[in-house]
């Protein structure tokens, strides 16, 4: 069975939730809680220690979950996402080493950038799918939509800066397949155990509609 492209797993859902994990045991509730809400897509940030580890349990215990391993930065870092059982891996940015060292890994690969020729670089080397990131930072949604017509070819996941009052503006852009996005897992939810509140969240991101076509 082949593994699935980039594009065929943003498909599944307009928003990626970008996760940091501080307590392991937050892990599997919290996966649960996007995955019930519509949210299968996750992206845990190996922004904290425990953040290999969480990947590790939600992998193996949380049905439906597609995690995946961001702030990816190294080498080093994607071999030991890739033995964690990550799906897929999201970087801030994207290095001529690091866009190598993501050439030879096995799993779909969402690589960053922030300019208009780091875009044009990476689609060259066949990433199908950019992080645009920081997203509201770099030009935001008006940066996305100046360069949808001079490069209809690429197709960005922007990041940074996105919540529930801008994530609209991005998905209506024919370039953005989906957003990455913090808002759906608040902290002080997560500290609270208020993972009731994350699967209204995850719903209501869910239900958010995108102009970007697939296949």
């Amino acid at each position: 069975m082949s593994l699935p492209s980039a594009l065929e797993l943003v498909a599944k859902a307009p928003v990626v939730p970008v996760v940091v994990i501080e307590q392991v045991e937050d892990a599997i509730p919290l996966a649960r809680a996007l995955v019930e809400g519509g949210l299968p897509l996750i992206e845990v940030t190996l922004r904290t220690p425990v953040a290999l580890e969480a990947i590790r349990m939600i992998a193996a215990e949380v049905e439906g979950a597609i995690v995946g391993a961001g702030t990816v930065i190294d080498r080093a870092q994607i071999e030991a996402s890739l033995e964690a059982g990550a799906t897929f891996l999201v970087s801030p940015g994207t290095t001529p080493s690091l866009a190598e060292a993501f050439a030879q890994t096995p799993i779909p690969v969402m690589a960053g950038c922030a300019t208009a020729s780091e875009a044009m670089r990476l689609a060259e080397l066949g990433f199908e799918i950019l992080k645009f990131f920081p997203a509201e930072a770099s030009g935001g949604a008006p940066f996305l939509k100046s360069i949808a017509g001079p490069l209809p070819h690429l197709r960005f996941c922007p990041t940074g800066g996105i919540g529930p009052a801008n994530a609209s503006d991005y998905l209506a852009l024919p370039n953005v397949v989906a957003v990455g996005g913090s808002w759906v897992v608040p902290a002080d939810a997560i500290r609270a155990g208020d993972f009731g509140k994350v699967r209204v969240l995850a719903a209501g991101a869910a239900g958010l509609k995108r102009a970007a076509k697939f296949g």
